[in-house]
């Protein structure tokens, strides 16, 4: 693997912004890992380009990579991304919710105002215990991963002890605690039997829930045959609805999105295409990506990351948290080598 790439400081005067303002403006994703470890360890988990937990179970010696941030540096990158123009923040992990630092930086966020959102993605099965300080924060949105439902799906994807009623609970509790809750499955030969169960589901309680074929790392290679595509699930949407449009414009997946009785089911279908810019044109891993250019990552050890297959792209931002200005304008110069293709 290469080292992390880094940079030369420039004034902020100096900083061309384009790129890291049109991919803001095309509605791009800041995902923030606050840890990678998990209460659970779902087979297929990319862990935002860590090493993810059930490969740490299996192998002891495989470690993700070791915290060095705390809650102070979380907001001051955030600060300092959002004040380029980045206004959509998603808190990932591994699970967020097990992080001592999830409390502090929710806690501590600035207003991302009218055209901002900040997005919690979670298992579900800790907002009960955290509903109370959650419920105070300036959170937008919880989006609850179900890519099981029932005690056996769930073992068998996640290889946990947790029951089912965990994590329903846990979306119970964030539809009495957040105005906008939402639900994600991966598509899968484990969960293939229970998929209209979980868009019932949804339906009833009119949650907006995201279908997703997988996305294929070298970590779940070795299962990549569970993989189902989203073809009998847009079958049988459409067996439901007439309300269907594609959207392949921005930056992000392409997606189909229905609507059955106003609540909005989409279907992220990798035939669709992805936001290939500049870099991509000669990556090595092409053939296999199928995400492109639509989040940058920022992890627990103060890294950013453009690209999720790429860890030879991730850029160092430590040296430079005590200096917002110049943060930003190295992650700015960042997204234009990228997206130019110079990295």
């Amino acid at each position: 693997m290469n080292p992390p790439l880094t940079f030369t400081p420039t004034p902020r005067d100096a900083v061309d912004w384009t790129a890291l303002r049109n991919f803001a403006a095309l509605r791009g994703q800041l995902r923030v890992s606050f840890s990678p470890r998990c209460n659970i360890a779902c087979w297929f988990c990319h862990n935002e380009g860590d090493v993810p937990p059930p490969l740490t179970r299996q192998d002891r010696t495989q470690q993700p990579r070791t915290r060095s941030l705390c809650a102070e540096h979380y907001l001051a990158i955030i600060a300092a991304l959002m004040d380029t123009g980045l206004k959509r923040v998603y808190f990932t992990g591994g699970e967020p919710l097990t992080s001592p630092l999830a409390r502090p930086v929710l806690e501590g966020l600035p207003d991302c105002g009218p055209e901002g959102s900040y997005t919690l993605i979670t298992n579900g099965t800790r907002i009960r215990s955290n509903r109370s300080w959650l419920a105070t924060t300036l959170l937008d949105k919880v989006k609850v991963s179900l890519h099981y439902f029932s005690d056996e799906s769930l073992r068998a994807i996640a290889g946990t002890r947790v029951g089912i009623a965990a994590v329903l609970d846990g979306i119970e509790m964030a539809r009495e605690t957040f105005d906008r809750v939402e639900l994600n499955c991966l598509l899968l030969r484990d969960n293939a039997h229970e998929i209209r169960r979980i868009l019932d589901y949804a339906l009833e309680r009119r949650l907006p829930v995201q279908f997703i074929e997988l996305v294929g790392t070298d970590f779940n290679e070795a299962q990549a045959s569970s993989a189902v595509s989203a073809d009998d699930t847009v079958t049988y949407l459409r067996s439901l609805t007439d309300d269907e449009h594609t959207e392949v414009a921005g930056v992000g997946q392409g997606r189909r999105v229905f609507r059955i009785d106003g609540v909005e089911i989409d279907v992220i279908h990798r035939n669709l295409g992805r936001h290939h810019v500049g870099q991509c044109g000669a990556c090595p891993v092409r053939s296999k990506c199928v995400e492109g250019f639509w989040a940058l990552r920022v992890d627990h050890d103060g890294g950013l990351q453009p690209c999720l297959l790429r860890p030879d792209l991730r850029v160092d931002l430590k040296p430079l948290l005590g200096a917002p200005t110049q943060l930003a304008g190295l992650v700015a110069g960042h997204v234009s080598a990228f997206t130019e293709g110079t990295l």
